[in-house]
């Protein structure tokens, strides 16, 4: 299949949680024809239909979190310590979501310790080496923004609800943010993250961060030349800082290089099951996507 781009194959990098999760919150309740809460799945599956049909991907993948405790969670304990439990009308949900993708005919790649982003980011680093493949990121979760590697790597980004998309190259990141892809780790270090409960550091916000960026290029740069800051007060913010800023960088960090045991071809795409595809939306009540199939 050729691509109207540089690279002649698209790995299409999907990572699910942000999804469901941005599904369930956008779209009003709705229920099976057996009374089961469905709207995240029905989300899901409409965004599905839309990324096969506009992107035609070569490859493609979904990730998900596992419930276990991750990494990040074992070195912090606080580390996303104040978000609320898993709806129970959205805990079903994601189980469902496993076979939805199923009957899309996409692999679903999760691992203990790890959470989607962690998946995305190994995929991405190991996919962008294969000769001609572009890896398009279909995400909620501006975090995967970090992954983004010049036109090799483009992440689109669900902007408002679960319809309007901004597709991130490296130059038009640059624009928006003043830093390159990879300083958002930095950026993120010194004005935390209150979504994951990352500290960062107090009393500098997101100008203090860019300019510091700018001016320095990462974390580890400030706090090498952090005593020759001339403004007493920002030096000080960041000298109590320096502990929480660290530990902030790599929290915020995707990881790149988790053993997942994969390779290119166990994400060829196939045809979509569409007769298959059209009972599974039966079954669960989308008429209105079986509608879009029949169009």
């Amino acid at each position: 299949m050729l691509h109207n781009s540089l690279y002649m194959r698209k790995f299409l990098l999907i990572d699910a949680n942000s999804l469901i999760h941005r599904s369930f919150h956008a779209l009003p309740p709705l229920t099976t024809p057996k009374g089961e809460p469905i709207n995240a799945v029905y989300g899901l599956s409409s965004i599905l239909l839309k990324l096969i049909k506009d992107h035609q991907p070569d490859y493609v993948a979904a990730a998900f979190d596992r419930p276990e405790a991750t990494f990040r969670k074992v070195m912090y304990q606080e580390y996303k310590a104040h978000r609320p439990p898993t709806a129970s009308e959205l805990v079903s949900q994601l189980v469902e979501a496993h076979r939805t993708f199923e009957k899309f005919g996409i692999p679903v790649i999760e691992k203990a310790g790890l959470e989607a982003d962690d998946i995305v980011g190994t995929l991405a680093e190991q996919m962008k080496k294969e000769p001609d493949v572009k890896v398009v990121i279909f995400s909620g979760d501006k975090d995967n923004l970090q992954l983004i590697d010049g036109d090799r790597v483009v992440v689109e980004l669900l902007k408002t609800g679960v319809s309007k998309t901004v597709t991130y190259n490296e130059p038009l990141f640059l624009q928006e943010y003043g830093f390159s892809p990879k300083q958002l780790i930095d950026f993120k270090a010194l004005i935390g993250d209150t979504s994951d409960n990352i500290p960062g550091v107090t009393g500098i916000g997101p100008k203090g961060a860019t300019d510091l960026i700018r001016e320095y290029g990462s974390i580890e740069k400030i706090y090498e030349e952090v005593g020759l800051i001339a403004k007493e007060s920002l030096r000080k913010k960041l000298e109590a800082g320096r502990e929480s800023a660290l530990l902030s960088k790599t929290l915020a960090t995707i990881k790149r290089d988790a053993d997942l045991g994969v390779s290119l071809a166990d994400f060829s795409q196939h045809p979509l099951d569409r007769d298959g595809l059209r009972k599974y939306f039966e079954e669960l009540g989308f008429r209105s996507l079986v509608e879009r199939m029949s169009s």
